[in-house]
């Protein structure tokens, strides 16, 4: 990583920000179309692995297993934004939930 590349925190604060500057909605509406937008998000993932698996018969092989990459990376933007929406806490929040998964998963360290 470059000294001008951000960090994933810093990235999901700013983007966070951004996006928040520029919401049409407040309150609870805006908080439940965030969190909606994971379903989306995932839609896409599920196109486009259908897509690189050429089962769509009107499609064709529509998507590539790089598009599948980059549908899952936005999976996982929009849901560290939308935890950033509730909570600033968010590196502490995903943290200390991901060592509680690591440790149910893969035992104690």
């Amino acid at each position: 990583m470059s000294d001008q590349d951000p960090d994933i925190w810093s990235g999901i604060d700013a983007l966070w920000t951004w996006i928040e500057s520029n919401r049409p909605l407040g309150g609870q509406q805006d908080l439940l179309l965030r969190l909606l937008k994971l379903s989306e998000e995932v839609g896409e993932v599920a196109e486009a692995v259908i897509g690189a698996m050429n089962q769509n018969p009107r499609k064709g092989a529509s998507h590539t297993w790089d598009d599948v990459q980059s549908e899952l990376c936005d999976v996982v933007i929009t849901a560290l934004i939308a935890l950033r929406t509730l909570t600033p806490e968010t590196r502490e929040v995903f943290d200390g939930h991901l060592a509680r998964v690591m440790e149910r998963s893969l035992g104690a360290p």
